[in-house]
């Protein structure tokens, strides 16, 4: 007895066996009950299931792409941020953590934009459910956003030399808590720049969730290239050596994980990555981190230089988020995307022995 055997016993034996006759279907004999209900499908001749793709594709937009950029810039900004402050750099920290919260609030507006209506997005603070990415990552994204305004708002009002009109009590505690709020928010930037990945590979689309395990590794190394790049156009050269350096590790991350995430799908769900719309977005993301990762380290002490740089790995992560974005839709637009990475996952768990549940006897 299998495990669901529990749910819904076998049924008894049945009376003696009639004797098995044969059909004719196209022209050849088979035994009666060996005939398929619906032919195997021929992807070959057909582009579709029943003129409808097998498995929907969310109904995103532009602000999500944006959205998704501007999360992984604002997450590696404020770690940047916590380092700069931890070494005394100042001019760092300060672009660095204005960087952080204006790269929060133009996120999360564009998340405001896909969702319609603005209070959808304190719908999704109703519930804390460790099981929903979703769930979670609206938290992160409160608790970074909270944590990234206050210590901005400390740096803008230093910035501008005090003239906020600001009681003195206000502006004492605004400034006490710049360092402890910086802190909070370096502690969710890396959540906040990985959780987007956690949430593409838990849906349904054939490409992310086949991906699940690599995407956080790209989005990381993506977040790193994109912080980075800001922190190259805002700072002198003077004070950007940390920047240089988190674009040098940044970039060549990232060519390593985009490599590895495209050789670890299974059939033939690679070519969702090096064909069509995402892959010309892919393939200049690619050019375009590594000719930012080169300048920076090689030509990052020179001002124009410096923010070329910054202004060629900023891009490439735009691209490689839209890039996945598009990847996965194109994975569910052909039917032979969602079928035959099942295909393959059923025929591994069928050699590993794996015979014994639904997706195996149901074959």
């Amino acid at each position: 007895m299998a495990e669901f055997d529990s749910f819904r016993p076998p049924e008894p034996p049945r009376g003696p066996k009639r004797r098995s006759g044969s059909t004719r279907y196209g022209g050849k004999k088979r035994r009666r009950g060996e005939e398929l209900m619906v032919p195997r499908a021929d992807f070959e001749q057909y582009d579709s299931y029943y003129g409808r793709p097998i498995v929907k594709f969310p109904p995103w937009e532009w602000p999500i792409g944006v959205y998704l950029f501007l999360g992984g810039m604002a997450g590696g900004s404020s770690l940047l941020a916590v380092g700069a402050g931890a070494t005394g750099n100042r001019e760092l920290q300060r672009n660095t953590r204005l960087t952080a919260a204006v790269a929060a609030a133009v996120g999360s507006g564009c998340l405001v934009i896909d969702l319609g209506r603005p209070e959808r997005l304190l719908n999704m603070f109703r519930v804390f459910k460790l099981s929903s990415p979703m769930s979670v990552g609206s938290w992160i994204l409160g608790a970074f956003s909270g944590g990234a305004m206050v210590a901005a708002a400390a740096e803008a009002d230093a910035l501008t030399g005090e003239r906020a009109p600001l009681p003195g009590p206000t502006r004492t505690l605004l400034h006490a808590l710049a360092t402890p709020a910086g802190v909070a928010s370096g502690l969710m930037g890396a959540p906040l720049a990985v959780y987007t990945a956690v949430l593409l590979g838990n849906t349904s689309v054939p490409m992310w969730q086949d991906a699940h395990k690599e995407l956080p590794n790209l989005f990381v190394s993506s977040a790193a290239c994109a912080s980075a790049g800001a922190a190259l156009v805002t700072t002198s050269t003077g004070h950007n050596g940390p920047a240089r350096a988190l674009a040098g590790v940044g970039a060549v991350a990232d060519v390593v994980a985009s490599s590895v995430l495209t050789r670890r799908l299974t059939e033939p769900l690679e070519e969702t990555m090096e064909h069509g719309k995402a892959g010309k977005f892919l393939k200049a993301a690619e050019a375009l981190v590594i000719a930012g990762g080169l300048g920076a380290v090689f030509g990052g002490k020179r001002r124009a230089v410096a923010a070329a740089s910054g202004v060629a790995l900023a891009a490439a992560s735009c691209l490689t988020r839209f890039g996945i974005i598009a990847a996965g839709k194109r994975s569910t637009e052909d039917p032979k995307y969602v079928v035959e990475p099942q295909r393959a996952r059923l025929r591994a768990r069928q050699e590993a022995g794996q015979v014994g549940d639904s997706i195996t006897t149901a074959s």
